[in-house]
């Protein structure tokens, strides 16, 4: 027995080792005691979780009112609490308890199993004793192979032996699919009140206003709810404003940029304090969209609409020279630029500055010159405008000066042209003594320090008055500058001094006609700014009349001044047409007319033609005054009596004719000839003037007198051939080469007399037509000879050009008829287009006073009136 002791170890040692296999099994027991003691203190936890799911996706919650679902509320949170209070009498099993379900699942005897990791009783000194200990734990080795940790059984079916627990499930089952439905209710219905969960469905209204300096409509997003995610394209600056009418009152808008989204507030109405009293009134959202953002509007976890927006950038103004700028005989400043904008420009304007600085001790009295600049319409392509100021009242006109252009858009973007450096415009002044006067004003307005040397001036200007000044009056007014230079002090009293001078030196050189001249000045000046402003209809009419009434004391002191100056009668320019008081009229009157329909871009450019009208006159006094002659006068007034007559010499052919016709019918039977009678009394009461008149003195004239007055009519057509050819000579003598126009109308001439002379007054007359056709064309190209030919001879290269525009004395285009009349250039609307907008306007408000017009009609109507 001793001897074999140490095979008894070994084997005592391998059944051990053998115990080690069912770590395993071990690990699924530990983990099947540990399931059967969590899940019964688990499972009801469970279940109340399982019937709170199922009220809420029902809408039990929100069907409740808010007492009763509070209190239930607070009996899922006691139940709740007790349910988590069982799960602290969960223990974790341990080595024992495995081994004892392994040796009871595998039905092991005698605890095979647990005796492995068991020691002796007794001493462990004598060998026999542990021998045998050995070898019975071999024993039981051998017989806990393959051992099965069995499956866990928590003995909740002995608890519910009905199965009501699997009631929970089925109903947990339909009330999810039940939730996805329009009545289906949410979680969140436990802890939303009764108010807010009942409310209405909201109305989502939401639109994007653009600038209104865009000219852009508003974009609308959506009317209803759940319209999706939508992308839309939308100016800078533009206005996202959404409107919610009922829902809970809990929606929220959200604005998501760059990554980060952040809140949008709503506004609050007055006296708003809760969610669900914001419910019951119109919310609104306002958003700015400066860049590309994507907004979303949800209430609570529920997505209601969301939008993409393209925030298209707002691009900067451009501005540009297309001319130098000009200036007109009488010191008007001509500006001729190109603003471009994608929605137009706001303002414009030239900035002026010294191109020599003054030195540091000099102290300036004025600011430099202020010179806005028209914009063109908004919506047009990029075009040349032009722009007339007189700035010649400035200290600075005379001086070098640089000039750059500055355009900015309603999006606060500027933009500058080139810089130009020109010579500042300035007056003439032919009086020597209104010259000395302008002179030391520009010396003390760019310098106040030299007060003194201005005084030293006046007292030498006025030191012998008898010899130097003849006229009482302006020795008074050189007197009365020198007082009040003299008692100046500040700065603003020497501005003050600075325009008395000014108004003394236009008094000496032009006498009352400077008054007329700045008040009428005055009034464009108001009225342009009436129409920049969007003046209402009486303020319009009142600077109309202003203007009306400086205008013809203007003109009537023009008149005055110039009756007895013979050159005034010989006006240098040889498109020369009357300027009549009824064109003035006229003009003014259309300029009224689109000012109160709205029409702002069109009225100021009828006005930017009235004062180039009033400024082209004052350069044909100037241009009188110095003696200015040109012999070409007398060949456009050849013309001019030549198409006169050949106009007469036409009408009498045509009633001649018109009688013979007239006299062929008379052969018809009585109820023709009445008819005959009925038409040519309509006719006479039509016909051109006079017609009547000769008709009464011949009387029913007879078809021999009708063709020995047509054979007669041949005399004045060969006379009026022979004058055209002599005048073709005279210029050509001048250097002037008639055009085809004149060559082609003494053609038609010669035609038209041999018609005459077989009184075929048909044929004469289309070839007489023809012969003034021509002659309208052959004065425009004479005039256009003689204008090159004045530009030769002196002339700006500019102001020949413009000129050569086909204009009147005053700069006006030939609209208003006559021989050389080509049609405007400026985009004016006429009187018929003024007359049509009339009768539509008085169309609208007779439909407008239509009581059975619809209400939305009234509106649109209305909107159509008040369109600015």
């Amino acid at each position: 027995m001793t001897g074999q002791h140490p095979d008894h170890r070994e084997e005592a040692k391998r059944g051990i080792a053998a115990f080690g296999k069912p770590d395993g099994p071990r690990l699924f027991a530990w983990l099947a005691i540990a399931l059967e003691r969590l899940w019964p203190l688990l499972l009801p936890l469970l279940l109340l979780g399982t019937a709170f799911l199922i009220l809420s996706w029902f809408g039990i919650f929100r069907a409740l009112p808010d007492l009763v679902r509070m209190g239930l509320l607070g009996v899922f949170a006691l139940a709740a609490a007790a349910a988590a209070y069982l799960l602290f009498k969960f223990r974790l099993p341990n080595r024992s308890d495995v081994t004892r379900r392994l040796e009871g699942v595998n039905a092991l005897e005698h605890q095979p199993i647990s005796i492995q990791t068991e020691a002796l009783a007794s001493s462990s000194d004598d060998p026999f004793a542990v021998a045998l200990w050995n070898e019975h734990r071999r024993r039981m080795a051998e017989r806990i192979n393959n051992l099965k940790s069995g499956l866990p059984a928590t003995r909740v079916a002995e608890r519910d032996p009905l199965a009501l627990r699997a009631i929970l499930g089925l109903l947990l089952i339909v009330a999810f699919a039940f939730s996805t439905g329009p009545f289906g209710g949410r979680i969140s219905d436990a802890f939303v009140s009764h108010a807010r969960s009942n409310a209405v469905p909201p109305r989502i209204d939401a639109w994007v206003t653009p600038p209104r300096y865009t000219g852009r409509p508003p974009v609308f997003l959506t009317s209803t709810a759940n319209a999706g995610d939508q992308q839309f394209s939308v100016p800078e600056g533009s206005t996202l404003i959404v409107r919610i009418i009922g829902g809970s009152g809990w929606e929220k808008l959200t604005q998501t940029l760059d990554g980060k989204t952040v809140d949008v507030e709503a506004r609050k109405a007055e006296g708003e304090a809760t969610p669900e009293a914001a419910s019951q009134k119109p919310r609104n959202f306002e958003l700015t969209l400066g860049a590309n953002a994507t907004v979303a509007l949800a209430d609570g976890g529920t997505s209601l609409s969301s939008w993409t927006f393209n925030v298209k950038p707002d691009a900067a103004p451009t501005i540009r020279f297309t001319k130098d700028p000009t200036s007109a005989a009488n010191g008007t400043m001509d500006v001729f630029y190109e603003i471009g904008d994608d929605y137009g420009a706001a303002s414009a304007e030239a900035k002026f500055e010294q191109a020599v600085p003054p030195s540091k001790d000099a102290r300036p009295l004025f600011a430099p010159p202020e010179l806005p600049l028209a914009l063109p319409r908004r919506g047009e392509q990029p075009k040349e405008t032009k722009t007339t100021k007189d700035l010649t009242e400035h200290p600075w006109s005379g001086s070098e000066i640089r000039m750059k252009l500055v355009a900015a858009d309603d999006a606060k973007q500027e933009a500058s042209s080139e810089t130009k450096t020109l010579v500042m415009p300035e007056r003439p002044f032919a009086n020597p003594l209104a010259r000395a006067v302008v002179e030391q004003r520009r010396n003390l307005a760019l310098d106040a320090n030299a007060k003194q040397d201005v005084l030293n001036a006046l007292d030498a200007i006025t030191m012998w008055p008898e010899e130097t000044i003849n006229n009482a009056t302006h020795y008074i007014a050189l007197r009365s500058i020198h007082t009040r230079l003299q008692l100046a002090k500040s700065d603003d009293q020497l501005r003050e001094v600075a325009a008395y001078m000014w108004q003394v030196a236009r008094g000496i050189e032009d006498g009352a006609l400077s008054d007329a001249e700045r008040r009428l000045r005055q009034a464009q000046e108001a009225l342009r700014q009436a129409i920049e402003q969007g003046a209402s209809p009486e303020e319009i009419e009142k600077r109309m009349a202003e203007l009306r009434e400086a205008m013809n004391q203007y003109l009537r002191e023009f008149a005055q001044k110039n009756q007895n100056n013979q050159n005034m009668a010989q006006m240098p320019n040889p498109n020369v047409q009357e300027l009549r008081q009824e064109d003035i009229d006229r003009m003014l009157d259309r300029i009224e007319d689109l000012a109160k329909q709205g029409s702002r871009d069109q009225a100021q450019q009828l006005l930017s033609e009235l004062e180039n009208m009033m400024n082209n006159l004052q350069m044909g006094q100037q241009q009188a005054q110095s003696g200015q002659q040109n012999p070409m006068k007398q060949q456009m007034d050849k013309l001019g009596d030549l198409m006169r007559r050949q106009q007469d010499l036409m009408n009498q052919t045509h009633r001649l004719e018109q009688q013979r016709q007239n006299g062929l019918q008379q052969g018809f039977d009585q109820e023709g000839e009445q008819g005959q009678q009925g038409q040519q009394g309509q006719q006479g009461q039509q016909g051109q003037e006079g017609q009547q008149g000769q008709q009464g003195q011949e009387g029913q004239m007879s078809e021999e007198d009708i063709a020995r007055a047509l054979r007669d009519l041949q005399q004045g057509q060969g006379q009026l051939q022979s004058e055209l050819g002599r005048m073709m000579k005279e210029l050509e003598g001048m250097g002037i080469q008639p055009g085809e126009g004149f060559g082609e109308a003494e053609g038609s001439m010669g035609d038209a007399g041999k018609a005459l002379g077989q009184a075929d007054g048909g044929q004469a007359l289309d070839r007489q037509s023809n012969a003034l056709d021509a002659l309208r064309r052959g004065g425009q190209d004479m005039m256009r000879q003689m204008q090159q030919a004045m530009g030769q001879e002196g002339q700006t290269g500019q102001s020949g050009q413009q000129r050569g525009e086909n204009r009147d004395p005053l700069g006006r285009s030939n609209r208003y008829g006559g021989p050389f009349d080509e049609g405007s250039q400026t985009k004016v609307p006429g009187e018929i287009d003024v007359q049509r907008a009339r009768e539509i306007l008085d169309a609208i408000r007779k439909r407008l006073g239509n009581a059975l017009s619809p209400q939305m009609e009234k509106e649109y109507l209305e909107r159509l009136l008040n369109f600015n």
